[in-house]
């Protein structure tokens, strides 16, 4: 599986001391930042805890920690945090194919995330050389040899982005890969409301949303109107509605699949690409959409129990030991 999104590294701390709010940052929310006040917010942190992140890249380190072949495709800077980026991401097993710009142009980008004790994360996110990626930055064999490419919504920002995901677009449909796409958010629908909507119409095999972003492409105000646009799509759906679990399209019609239930929520962050990971994971392996759907909630729920959207746990023998794998 093949994975294309913003290459982000994340800054993290718990946030004791509500530092966020010294930084005029408002809690929960995402904030996008440029490259100065990132600076200023980095120094204000002290000791952080550092991975590589972004969203899609978070869903392929998963998919890689449950024994898959994974690569990831996406754009840093060849200074100190995309050195971390790459490093992070290949030792964990994760094929990259990652263009690097000049640092004098322009930075790696990176997301401070706050988490506070209620298990909530702000964020001030600059990013950088991620959401830059040009058509002749991609290769695509990666896309060749994958069962499936996952596309990461946010990376529509750019057009010079929206070119590279339609040369690998291209080139799964050549190839039989499987095209997956992750609304993102709810804004990023709204921001890119004709485009999402023609990439689901003509090129997307499997749609991933969460509950509000299903509500936004489909425009309609419950889910059973977004799972009759979906079954008209004749395309697979999955829609994540937070502890309640997930709703998943088979066959035989909707089916909910209950979140993993846990002892102790600390971090949200990640949760929605871990199940994705599980998810997209199961169906590579062939697993039937409520199977995948059941290891992607194992998975969201390892990741919520700790900082981090990176698993501590062992993710293959979680999932062995459920029957999921």
């Amino acid at each position: 599986m093949t994975g294309i999104g913003n290459a982000l590294l994340d800054v993290i701390i718990r946030d004791h001391d509500d530092l966020h709010q010294r930084l005029d940052l408002t809690k929960g929310i995402m904030t996008l930042v440029d490259l100065e006040r990132a600076a200023s917010i980095y120094a204000a942190m002290g000791p952080t805890i550092q991975m590589s992140g972004g969203s899609v890249a978070n869903s392929i380190a998963g998919v890689a920690a449950l024994g898959g072949t994974a690569g990831f495709i996406g754009k840093v800077s060849d200074d100190e945090f995309g050195d971390v980026f790459a490093h992070d991401m290949r030792s964990l097993g994760v094929e990259l194919d990652l263009a690097i710009a000049p640092s004098q142009v322009i930075a790696t980008g990176r997301c401070h995330v706050f988490v506070s004790n209620d298990a909530q994360r702000t964020m001030a996110t600059y990013l950088g050389a991620s959401n830059q990626l040009e058509g002749d930055d991609v290769r695509e064999d990666l896309v060749a040899r994958s069962e499936i490419l996952y596309i990461e919504g946010y990376l529509f920002d750019l057009p010079p982005s929206k070119e590279a995901i339609r040369r690998l677009v291209a080139k799964a449909h050549e190839h039989e890969t499987l095209v997956a796409l992750s609304l993102s958010d709810t804004f990023c629908v709204e921001r890119h409301y004709d485009d999402f909507l023609d990439l689901v119409t003509n090129d997307v095999d499997v749609l991933l949303a969460n509950e509000g972003e299903a509500l936004a492409l489909f425009r309609t105000p419950d889910l059973g109107g977004a799972f009759a646009a979906i079954d008209d799509l004749g395309i697979l759906g999955v829609v994540t509605t937070g502890p309640r679990g997930a709703e998943v399209s088979t066959m035989q019609g909707v089916v909910h699949v209950p979140a993993a239930e846990v002892d102790h929520v600390v971090d949200q962050n990640g949760a929605g690409d871990l199940f994705a990971s599980g998810f997209l994971y199961g169906l590579a392996i062939g697993a039937d959409p409520v199977e995948a759907a059941q290891l992607g909630s194992l998975c969201a729920g390892e990741v919520i129990t700790h900082l981090g959207a990176r698993p501590e746990a062992d993710l293959e023998e979680l999932a062995v030991n459920a029957g999921l794998l």
